[in-house]
């Protein structure tokens, strides 16, 4: 190979490096928390018959950035792996949103929106279902996901479990972004 050769293959392997670097980061967040800080009393679940659900189960704020190419719809989900003794509790399955918004504003997935299609959390409901863990098992981590996928917004029915949603985007995701949040019931 002569100089020219392999100085022009060193320029292509250079912008080709430069490229993937100048493509944004796939990146969920709250302002309302940082990575693996706490969630506020009033993102907590609300119910005077559990002595744990003390909040307004008020949906935090989720902002994000750096969607995938090609992505043509978005889910978002919320899960606490330690609830329910270790058996996990779904707090928030949407689906079918549209990859040109930017996030969510307080409180905005604690009701039905035309901006997602509401999947079954734990309870059965179709937005978001506020923490309560229960007291004395410490802080719970739950983990926000937001996942890019090649499906049109109303490729998948209303009302899937968390599971049978991860069944139907195998094959069709295109990358997640994730933040932590945590909670411990007074």
């Amino acid at each position: 190979m002569t100089i020219f050769a392999k100085f022009a293959v060193a320029i292509l392997c250079l912008s080709s490096v430069d490229s993937v670097l100048a493509q944004e980061l796939f990146e969920l967040r709250s302002p309302a928390f940082d990575d693996n800080g706490k969630l506020l009393t009033k993102n907590a679940g609300k119910n005077p018959n559990v002595p744990s659900c003390i909040g307004d189960n008020v949906s935090p704020p989720l902002s994000w950035s750096g969607v995938p190419a090609g992505t043509k719809s978005l889910v978002a989900l919320m899960d606490d792996q330690q609830g329910m003794n270790g058996l996990g509790v779904s707090h928030l399955v949407v689906y079918g949103i549209e990859p040109s918004l930017t996030g969510f504003a307080e409180g905005e997935l604690g009701s039905a929106s035309d901006k997602f299609v509401g999947g079954k959390n734990t309870l059965g409901t179709t937005v978001y279902l506020g923490p309560c863990p229960a007291r004395g098992t410490g802080q719970h981590h739950y983990v926000i996901t937001l996942i890019a996928t090649d499906l049109d917004r109303s490729a998948l029915a209303p009302g899937l479990t968390r599971e049978e949603l991860l069944r139907e985007l195998k094959g069709h995701a295109k990358g997640a972004a994730g933040t932590v949040a945590r909670f411990e019931s007074p």
